[in-house]
Order: structure tokens, then C-alpha cells, then sequence
């Protein structure tokens, strides 16, 4: 007999066939990597006292003068603030022109002409998809400003609790997002309805704009085949992303004010609030691949599950995706609706500081960051309440899992039977494991488990290769590490 290491990398692999990812986590859920050992992501606990009336797309936190702190997310029809104590207040403006809480386009089943096209086929692409509705929030100071792009305007709120944001003064209209720079100017994006226009107030004044010899107001107009979907800002720059390329404005002082270069094409972003910024520079899920840009050009992102999420994703619904920053382990964090879903169902993680990809499935439709507050914010698609993540380790009815691909003991020709496994964990007994054996990459599958494990734990299973799962039955910071198999070689078979 002799033990096996069963030294499996960290991250899920999911690109390619079963046989591709052997030796490689395959499936997973609320786990995470951290330091070469798998364990559960925290759980979350309801923080608005008050649930939204429809899906919150679009959130921001901040902190005001007075160290008070708020938050702030809006629905298709919708805009709340938030007190630290979870109070929700409608802060909708008056006469504002709702959305739509789903995309929209009659695209599927018999909406074409009977007998045109081959059944089961994807229809070609002759609509115009209407995407959800979501709001674009930024801070002015220790103000709100917000705007999405089926109503266009931009709106302040002063923190009135009992009074609606107001529309921003002289501000161009029909918009399609807003970002505030570093150098204290608000970009007003697709400014106008032109899907291509940028357009900024003057310094430090948000309700002059336009432009003078005494002002340092302006506009622009990118050199581009795309719709301008989003802006953030990275290190000395405010990065526009477009549906088709990315450019980076810069700022140059009077007379231009701001100069604007193209620094990726065949890179746009998949919606209006999937770029995230970090530490190592803006990430973003595009159509059918992630990028990154790192202060000087865009590159892609390889991706160990990119198979696996654009193959399953809802492309109709495809508007509804967010990313957000989870910087108390790294990470970014996108949410999406699956194939078979119109709501976000699902999430795909990368952390930066490890390389490393996850999957899993919850629903959440909005998001922000801890800074002003302890920990991150999700509102979910569930009850449209916002939850506080991080928590604890109550998922719910969910568990967390892993479970790997296929992998060989041995040299892959012979039979193994494994008798013995030898757990690596923090505390014995937090997780079970379950075994999946075949004898060929397509035969029959038998299941073996679940084990409570124990040191060491008596198994009993047969095969060429093998599939582990692993399941927390603790709600607890259970760690697992590098497991062993007590192996003896069979026959040939």
C-alpha cells in the first residue's frame, strides 16, 4: 500500500472536457482559495429594514462631513438611500421616467415567420435588445449624484432624507452614465443622446456647463464604433468604456482641459456596471472574455472558466450583470444570469492577488464594497433587501462544496482500490467527502460516501479514476488542505 497526496491546485478549472480539468477543482460553491487552502466564503445577514419594491440595480456607499454613513441603490423605477442603521428612504425625483426592471426583445419562440429558420437554432441578431435598467451613483463630496439612462438626467440629493433628489442644474440630458473624476469635474456620458459624447462641467462646479474662456467646462467626442457604457477611474485617469474599445481621458489643464486616447479596441465591456477598479488597475467582464488595463493598455484576462460562463450565460439578459470589489480577500466579484435564468443567478470570482477563479450560484443584483462600511453590501434578487456579507456562516438552505474533475491513481491504466483516507483539515470533522469512481472517461459513474471524516477515515472504492467532493457540515471557518489516499494497485481490466 501507499499513500497518495491528492495535491490538487488551488481555484476552479473549468475550460474544456472533464478529462482537461483532471486534478483540478471542476465545481463549487460559497468556497473560496486563500493561501493555497480552500474554505467558506462568510456568510450574510439582512441590513435594510425596509425591502426595495423592485430588483435594486446599481449601489454606492459613502461616508458624509459628519462621519454619518449612507448608502444608496435604485430600481428600474427607483431610487433609495439607506442610513447605517438600514432605514430606507425613497429619494425617487419627481417626474422621473421609469425603466424597464428586465430587458426586453422579442427574439425568442415564434417571433419570426413560420418555417424561416432550423428549430434549436440561435436567431439571428436583427433586434435591438432594450437592456435593464440600472443606475450609474457617484459621489460629490459628501452628496449623491445618480443617473441611468432611461431617464438621462442627473440628479443630486443633499442628504434630505425627506426630500427626493433634485435634478442637477443645467446638466445635459438624456445621458447614458456619469462619473466624477478625480480632478473634481462630472463626465456626463453619451452626453445629450449622442452615444459617443463626453461632456464635463467646470471645476469643482457641477452646475456650469458650458464652456467659456472663464470656465474650464467642455466636451468631446470619441473616436469610436461603440456606445459609450460606463466610466471609472484608475491612477491619473478616468477610464470610458464602450461596447466596443476603451479609452483613457487625461487631464491637461486650460485651454483642452482633458485629452481622450483610444488604449484597447475589441474589448468592450458586457454591460453598464461590469468594470471594477482595484489596486492592479480596471477588470471587466466583456462579451466572451475578461480584460484588464493596467494604466497603459488593455490586455485579456485568462480565465480558467471562461468555457463555462460564457457558454451558460443569458446573453438577452446580459445588461443585468454587475461587478464589484470584495478587497477584504481580493477579489472581484461578477454576477449573471444564467442560460436558463432572467435574473442573476450565478457569480464567477477572480482574485487578483492570487490568480485564481471561482464559481457558484446566488442572487444578487447590486453591490458595493466595505470602506464606508465593515464589510461588502449585496441587495438581493431574492426579496430585493440588501444583505451584509462576510458574516457569519449561515448561507440559508445552501452549502458550500467543492468538487474536483476527474483524477488518476496511479498510472491510470490499472485498477486502484483506495481503503483509507487521511484528511488535511483545521478541525476534524467540519467537512464530509464524498468519491465518484469510473472505470472509462464516459462509463458509468458510482458514488461512494458521504464520509464523516475522521484520522484516518475507512473508505472502500474501486476504479481508473476518481472524483472528490468535499461539503462543509459545519457553519464554521473550516479549512481543507492537501488529503491522502491509502491506495492498492489492481489488475488491469
Amino acid at each position: 500500500m501507499s499513500l497518495i497526496d491528492l495535491n490538487i491546485p488551488p481555484g476552479v478549472y473549468r475550460n474544456g472536457t472533464d478529462l482537461q480539468g483532471q486534478g483540478r477543482w471542476r465545481d463549487a460553491n460559497l468556497v473560496r482559495w486563500h493561501d493555497g487552502l480552500m474554505r467558506p466564503i462568510g456568510g450574510w445577514r439582512t441590513r435594510s429594514l425596509t425591502a426595495g419594491a423592485n430588483k435594486l440595480r446599481g449601489m454606492i456607499a459613502w461616508t458624509d462631513n459628519d462621519a454619518d454613513r449612507y448608502m444608496a441603490a435604485g430600481s428600474y423605477n427607483k431610487l433609495y438611500a439607506y442610513t447605517s442603521g438600514g432605514t430606507q428612504y425613497d429619494i425617487t425625483p419627481t417626474g422621473i421616467t421609469a425603466g424597464r426592471e428586465d430587458a426586453s426583445a422579442f427574439t425568442a419562440y415564434g417571433s419570426g415567420f413560420y418555417g424561416t429558420l432550423a428549430y434549436g437554432i440561435q436567431r439571428p441578431d436583427t433586434t435591438n435588445i432594450q437592456p435593464a435598467t440600472v443606475w450609474h451613483l457617484q459621489t460629490w463630496g459628501e452628496y449623491l449624484l445618480a443617473c441611468n439612462s432611461d431617464d438621462g438626467k442627473i440628479y443630486e440629493w443633499q442628504l434630505n432624507t425627506g426630500t427626493p433628489a433634485a435634478q442637477l442644474s443645467n446638466a445635459p440630458v438624456d445621458n447614458q452614465a456619469i462619473v466624477v473624476t478625480e480632478e473634481r469635474f462630472v463626465f456626463a456620458l453619451g452626453a445629450g443622446g449622442n452615444p459617443r459624447k463626453v461632456q464635463w462641467c467646470d471645476r469643482e462646479d457641477n452646475t456650469t456647463w458650458t464652456a467659456a474662456a472663464t470656465n474650464e467646462a467642455g466636451d468631446l467626442e470619441l473616436n469610436t464604433s461603440g456606445k459609450i457604457m460606463q466610466g471609472v477611474n484608475v491612477r491619473g485617469q478616468t477610464l470610458i468604456l464602450t461596447t466596443r474599445d476603451v479609452h483613457a481621458a487625461v487631464y491637461q489643464g486650460p485651454p483642452y482641459v482633458y485629452g481622450i486616447e483610444r488604449v484597447g479596441t475589441s474589448c468592450g465591456v458586457a454591460s453598464a456596471l461590469s468594470c471594477v477598479v482595484v489596486d492592479e488597475g480596471a477588470v471587466w467582464m466583456g462579451v466572451n472574455s475578461f480584460f484588464i488595463y493596467n494604466g497603459s493598455s488593455v490586455t485579456e484576462l485568462n480565465s480558467e472558466v471562461s468555457d463555462y460562463v460564457f457558454n451558460d450565460i443569458n446573453r438577452a439578459q446580459i445588461s443585468k450583470v454587475f461587478g464589484v470589489s470584495n478587497s477584504l480577500y481580493n477579489e472581484i466579484w461578477w454576477f449573471y444570469p444564467s442560460s436558463s435564468s432572467l435574473e442573476n443567478d450565478r457569480y464567477v470570482v477572480y482574485n487578483y492577488s492570487e490568480g485564481t477563479w471561482m464559481i457558484g450560484d446566488l442572487s444578487r443584483t447590486a453591490g458595493a464594497d466595505r470602506g464606508a462600511f465593515r464589510q461588502p453590501m449585496f441587495a438581493s434578487a431574492d426579496d430585493n433587501h440588501i444583505y451584509e456579507h462576510e458574516v457569519g456562516f449561515d448561507y440559508g438552505s445552501l452549502t458550500p462544496y467543492a468538487e474536483t474533475g476527474p483524477f488518476r491513481i496511479g498510472s491510470g491504466d490499472s485498477v486502484v482500490s483506495v481503503v483509507e483516507l487521511i484528511p488535511d483539515e483545521k478541525n476534524q470533522g467540519d467537512v464530509n467527502a464524498t468519491f465518484k469512481t469510473r472505470f472509462y472517461p464516459n462509463g458509468t459513474e458510482r458514488s461512494y460516501g458521504p464520509y464523516s471524516l475522521s484520522n484516518p477515515t475507512s473508505v472502500r472504492f474501486t476504479g481508473r479514476q476518481v472524483r472528490m467532493r468535499v461539503e462543509g457540515q459545519q457553519l464554521s471557518d473550516w479549512r481543507v488542505g492537501i488529503n491522502r489516499v491509502d491506495a492498492i494497485p489492481g489488475g488491469r481490466r
